[in-house]
């Protein structure tokens, strides 16, 4: 069997290859769906307009308040 990873130049030690076989197992690893991006409601321009109003009792005190 042909060996997959083969260190041409220098000496490294166990520990070493075996870091960087993790780090390419890791690159090439299926990533799953990609991620849901959830909407930014701070650029939405409903956020600075009034919530409707509610009639009851105090609700014309209440209609100056933001």
């Amino acid at each position: 069997m042909k060996p997959e990873l083969r260190i041409i130049q220098g000496d490294a030690t166990p520990e070493e290859i075996a870091a960087l076989v993790a780090v390419l197992a890791t690159r090439h690893a299926d990533a799953g769906p990609p991620a849901v991006s959830k909407t930014e409601s701070w650029r939405n321009p409903a956020r600075a307009m009034r919530k409707p109003l509610a009639p009851g009792k105090s609700a014309w005190r209440l209609s100056a308040l933001p």
